[in-house]
């Protein structure tokens, strides 16, 4: 562990990019023009993850790939002064990443994700968990670690087998429904737990038609050690190999943004269960967490 660096209470793994979002408050289809109101934040999954994490009293360690460029420079410095640990994020010459996306009436109409530079730095973003900083191969990293799907599927197969994360507790979230096939190594994994949506786990599961205590039994049955499913203002399910399903019930609030959401319930239930809470009290304040995440206005 390098003098100047100090440990991370937990390390987030994957996107740390801008998010660019347009926001408006009527709905919009194909071809429509509204106005609205546009904003650029610090994102990413991991970084989203992070970011909850920090709220809630963690400081996270960063490993990730940042361009050195202007919008690099500005990303890492926004991330150090909302109390993430940057002394890992690999710095390199390609562009810094970035996510667009656009929300109307309480709902996403479209993105694009922009992670070319994650993907394409690859095992590079890792170093620190073999080069002595974070851990070596014959003492790897024992805490907790949030990993999400941005990684390239050759890299996630890596991790799996890899003795850098024989010792790891993954909390593993997929980037996106389009990426979420890419977790598959990671089922077998006995130290993953995974956290999905309901698209998502209908196609992890190869379950199209279920709801998500049904998608969370499909999961289980594919090998994975435990699972969080959620589906939006409906049930959410809970399962773990040999304890069943339980079931968790969102709070009703009003939409007023989506992106993000998902993160910081993965965030907030990491959180209670660092903190010793029952399995039903994690799931509840996990719940709660995102139904104000989604409820707030941008920027408050």
């Amino acid at each position: 562990m390098s003098a100047l660096a100090p440990k991370p209470d937990i390390l987030c793994i994957g996107s740390v990019l801008w998010d660019i979002i347009g926001r408006a408050s009527v709905p919009l289809g194909a071809g429509g023009d509204v106005p609205g109101r546009i904003t650029r934040l610090p994102g990413g999954v991991a970084l989203n993850i992070a970011l909850t994490l920090a709220r809630l009293g963690l400081r996270p360690g960063l490993l990730t790939a940042v361009g050195r460029d202007a919008e690099g420079q500005d990303l890492v410095a926004a991330c150090a002064a909302r109390g993430m640990i940057t002394d890992y994020i690999h710095r390199t010459d390609r562009p810094t990443d970035r996510y667009m996306a656009i929300e109307s009436g309480g709902g996403l109409v479209a993105a694009i994700a922009d992670a070319h530079t994650l993907e394409a730095e690859g095992a590079a973003i890792l170093k620190a968990l073999s080069d002595g900083r974070l851990g070596t191969p014959s003492a790897p990293w024992a805490g907790m670690i949030a990993l999400d799907g941005n990684l390239t599927e050759a890299l996630l197969t890596e991790i799996a087998g890899s003795a850098l994360f024989e010792r790891a507790d993954l909390r593993v979230a997929p980037a996106s429904p389009g990426k979420a096939l890419r977790l598959r190594p990671l089922l077998t994994h006995p130290g993953t737990t995974l956290y999905v949506n309901l698209a998502e786990a209908r196609q992890i599961g190869d379950c199209p038609d279920a709801d998500a205590p049904a998608a969370a039994e499909a999961m289980l049955a594919r090998g994975a050690a435990r699972v969080l499913v959620t589906d939006g203002a409906n049930p959410c399910a809970k399962g773990m190999a040999g304890e069943g399903i339980h079931i968790g019930h969102p709070p009703k609030v009003q939409v007023r943004r989506i992106t993000g959401a998902g993160d910081t319930f993965m965030a907030a239930h990491i959180v209670a269960e660092r903190e010793g809470a029952s399995p039903k009290a994690a799931l509840d304040a996990a719940l709660k967490a995102a139904a104000d995440y989604i409820s707030k206005e941008v920027g408050t």
